[in-house]
């Protein structure tokens, strides 16, 4: 029996819920105010009532029979007036209406003394800054008051400010930046330190407004977003900073905040991103994220310079093409994604040349995502090897148009040892954890209307897409599952996130029971660098499908020919891909990848190249040999 939707009021009510109580709140305020004298007169005539009730018990007995008398004998001379009655009427609604009137005393015109002393403290602050020696009406003057120089101001509950609006002088140098950030920081070191304020410069009027921001969310676990393809949520921010929301769950609660949102593709601006931040600032659990949501729509090549395992729970995973954690298999897998660049590349040039749409194998999405990349430099040195990094060229100049994403993330203090392609091309920035204001406008190229503070959660920082505005960003809480200190709820949160694991964890072909277990030859010139992590052990809930057998060595992967995986049918096939395989630890990918040759053998990037056979259909299996030239060692 299929399952009836759930009501639209019930599945996301939430909004018109706050709409509804929105207009009843208006109504109930228009009534207030149109019945506003009838609601006085009833309030008199009850506080009327109540006195005369309150005489009538005060009065002994033997004189309430005398009470009465002189009460009717009124009653029956205003009868017998003329006119009586109404006089009474109207005499007992006055009486009604001023004994019905508000009699809460006006708040005080002024703030309290220990505000003002508060606020003359700040103007005094202010004079060195604002003062002007030859200014003959000065605003700012030792001694002077502060009501025309703080036209707006309120304070919380703590006494301390909570919005002020700052009147400065013309001749003030609001256009520099050092001039506005010496008035910033007074002016935070003044309010109360421990809050972020928001600065609202306008040099039009002379006006500087300066707000105290509530705390972002942090306990917003990682799930799937409402966005189109091409939309990755970064984090969330402030509501004036935005004007789009997003339905989140937070906990049970189901509500709409704004979100970041990155736009990447061919048609993008940004199209690679770069984040940086002190250790354990949540650069790590920043990718984990984006990994989560480029599952959906694309693949992923993951190199993890850390070596920490923090991207273990993606082994093995439909679309994961290798987690890397060596550098053997990080120079491989970085040169199959050059390669893989230039193949998209010629194919598209092909295509829009002859007038048809791009192929298939080159619509799907490409995520290559780098965490400490610099961690490989100096192993690259030690080694006389090559450095990762220089491999990262031709994605990130070529990547918009062949539709592959850059995301790199490392130590705020390794951002001189990146390499000059990653700096230049990476212009969606992120900075996470305490920074200081020198080092946010260093990384974003502007610095931030907030004022930075020192104690902030993990994912808690700024980012800024191109020459956009700087953000206030929160990064969902998106932990690594195998962690023991991560919470259920987290842990549940990313597990549900995670593609079914269609393939084992180290890139290999299910063994078959009847065929004889072979055991490889010790590789001595590998090193523990060059195998990577250890088998993953799975979450809870989840089912052990890693092989138990031992990795084949590096030569024998290089020249046997793999066998494909069978997949279970997905009902939404995806468009045709060159490499949907996963590489082991240290292992070259070895099934319908490019040859993986020197260099100078690659392919030049020029409308006269002949067509190449990487950008021709899959070769039939019976000619495999003659597609997929052997693959050689970087």
């Amino acid at each position: 029996m299929a399952r009836r939707p759930l009501p639209r009021i019930l599945s996301n009510g939430g909004a018109q819920l706050a709409r509804s109580r929105e207009l009843a709140r208006t109504a109930a305020d228009s009534a207030t105010d149109v019945l506003q004298p009838l609601i006085t007169i009833a309030r008199g005539l009850r506080r009327l009532a109540a006195a005369a009730g309150r005489r009538w018990t005060g009065t002994p007995k033997d004189r309430r029979g005398a009470l009465l008398f002189v009460v009717a004998s009124v009653f029956l001379v205003m009868a017998l007036v003329p006119y009586g009655p109404l006089l009474a009427v109207v005499t007992l609604m006055a009486a009604a209406a001023w004994q019905g009137r508000d009699r809460t005393p006006p708040p005080p015109e002024g703030p309290d003394e220990s505000r003002s002393r508060r606020l003359k403290s700040l103007y005094e602050a202010l004079v060195p800054y604002f003062a002007l020696a030859e200014d003959p009406d000065p605003l700012y003057a030792h001694g002077g008051t502060w009501e025309k120089a703080f036209p707006a101001y309120e304070f919380d509950d703590t006494g301390r400010f909570a919005h002020l609006v700052i009147r400065y002088p013309a001749h003030f140098t609001d256009g520099e930046a050092e001039s506005r950030a010496r008035i910033e920081h007074l002016l935070a070191a003044k309010a109360g330190r421990g809050r972020e304020y928001h600065f609202a410069w306008d040099e039009e009027a002379n006006h500087l407004t300066v707000t105290v921001l509530a705390p972002l969310p942090a306990g917003i676990a990682a799930q799937r977003f409402v966005t189109a393809p091409g939309e990755t949520v970064l984090g969330f921010t402030d509501p004036t900073s935005v004007a789009r929301t997003l339905p989140v769950t937070d906990g049970e609660e189901q509500r709409d905040v704004p979100p970041v949102v990155w736009r990447t593709g061919i048609r993008s601006t940004e199209p690679h991103l770069l984040a940086l931040g002190q250790p354990g600032s949540g650069t790590s659990t920043l990718l984990r994220s984006i990994a989560l949501q480029a599952l959906h729509h694309g693949d992923l090549l993951i190199v993890d310079g850390g070596g920490t395992g923090e991207y273990a729970c993606l082994l093995g995973r439909d679309g994961v093409l290798a987690v890397e954690c060596g550098l053997t298999g990080a120079l491989t897998s970085l040169e199959w994604a050059a390669h893989e660049t230039e193949r998209r590349l010629i194919a598209v040039g092909r295509a829009r040349q002859a007038g048809h749409p791009p192929p298939d194998d080159t619509r799907r999405p490409l995520w290559i995502l780098l965490d400490r990349p610099s961690a490989f430099t100096h192993l690259a040195a030690t080694g006389d090897r090559r450095d990762p990094q220089s491999l990262l060229q031709v994605p990130l100049r070529h990547g918009r148009a062949a539709n592959v994403t850059v995301v790199v993330a490392d130590q705020l203090d390794c951002l001189d040892l990146l390499s000059d392609a990653v700096r230049q091309y990476t212009r969606a920035r992120v900075v996470l954890g305490p920074a200081s204001a020198d080092q946010l406008r260093a990384v974003l190229g502007a610095p931030p209307r907030t004022t930075p503070v020192e104690q902030v959660p993990a994912g808690r920082g700024y980012a800024r897409l191109g020459t956009g505005p700087v953000h206030r960003l929160q990064v969902p809480a998106t932990p690594d599952p195998h962690d023991d200190a991560t919470s259920d709820a987290h842990r549940q949160a990313v597990l549900a996130l995670l593609p079914p694991r269609t393939e084992p964890a180290d890139g290999e072909k299910v063994p078959d029971p009847a065929e004889p277990e072979r055991t490889a030859p010790a590789d001595p010139d590998r090193t523990a660098a060059d195998t990577g992590p250890a088998r993953p052990v799975p979450a809870p809930g989840e089912p052990d499908t890693a092989p138990a057998e031992a990795v084949p060595p590096r030569e024998e992967a290089l020249t046997a020919r793999a066998e494909p995986v069978p997949v279970p049918a997905d009902p939404h096939p995806a468009p045709a891909r060159t490499a949907p395989v996963l590489i082991a630890p240290g292992a070259v990918p070895a099934k319908a990848v490019p040859a993986l040759t020197a260099p100078e053998a690659a392919p030049a990037l020029t409308a006269s190249d002949t067509p190449v056979e990487a950008a021709s259909p899959a070769p039939d299996p019976g000619t495999a040999a003659e597609a997929v030239p052997s693959l050689t060692k970087p």
